[in-house]
């Protein structure tokens, strides 16, 4: 069954501690923590000391997801928070080292790529990482709509991740909604990031399970 990961970007940070309590209680996955410095993308959001309260706090695992323009600098500060941390294919870092340095520090380690880059860039990477992230839309800014054009790019990693017998996941990342997620499940998803769908509902649980039953 396909896994769901609450994106907190979405959240009201006022009452997030509230908010992380109910996704427990309405049995997400994991909690999607979007790192944004300004610089590899257009927004600032938040950083290792709102992962650390949430991590003391909650029995969720932290997916991290660094969209930052160097993220070697601030793997071993994540890393004491986080099951699973995603960097970027386009940011200024060597991929594989910087790859290493996550799995060194005994988390899952995850590669993204944005829109734009082409499903055959993390080919090289594959058996490096735990999971590919594909974006689906532009990173930066929640509530955005779900690019098309990601679902064949998830197929393609689908295909070669099968074809080489390798344990890697695949997360999709925006415009996840409940006429996207089955699209996206369908190509290949095995965890979907989801942010207005379930923060805009009444029922955290609801919205949870709904996601999940019309991906089977």
């Amino acid at each position: 069954m396909v896994q769901i990961s609450p994106s907190i970007l979405t959240a009201d940070f006022c009452n997030l501690g509230q908010a992380v309590k109910e996704l427990e209680k309405a049995k997400a996955d994991m909690l999607h923590f979007d790192v944004m410095d300004g610089i590899f993308v257009p927004n600032i959001s938040i950083g290792i000391p709102v992962c650390k309260s949430v991590f003391e706090h909650t029995s969720l695992p932290l997916d991290v997801h660094l969209m930052i323009q160097k993220p070697q600098l601030y793997i071993k500060q994540f890393a004491k928070y986080s099951e699973r941390i995603t960097i970027h294919y386009e940011s200024d870092c060597d991929v594989a080292d910087t790859l290493q340095m996550i799995k060194d520090e005994g988390v899952i380690a995850g590669l993204t790529i944005k829109p734009n880059t082409p499903a055959q860039a993390v080919f090289d990477y594959l058996d490096k990482v735990g999971m590919i992230l594909v974006m689906s839309v532009e990173p930066g800014f929640g509530g955005q709509s779900y690019i098309q054009s990601a679902t064949d790019k998830i197929k393609v990693i689908r295909e070669e991740i099968d074809k080489r017998g390798l344990n890697v996941e695949i997360q999709v990342d925006g415009g996840i909604n409940f006429e996207t997620a089955p699209v996206a499940a369908q190509a290949g998803a095995d965890i979907l990031v989801a942010g207005s769908a379930i923060f805009n509902s009444d029922d955290y649980s609801k919205a949870i399970n709904q996601l999940k039953e019309i991906c089977k």
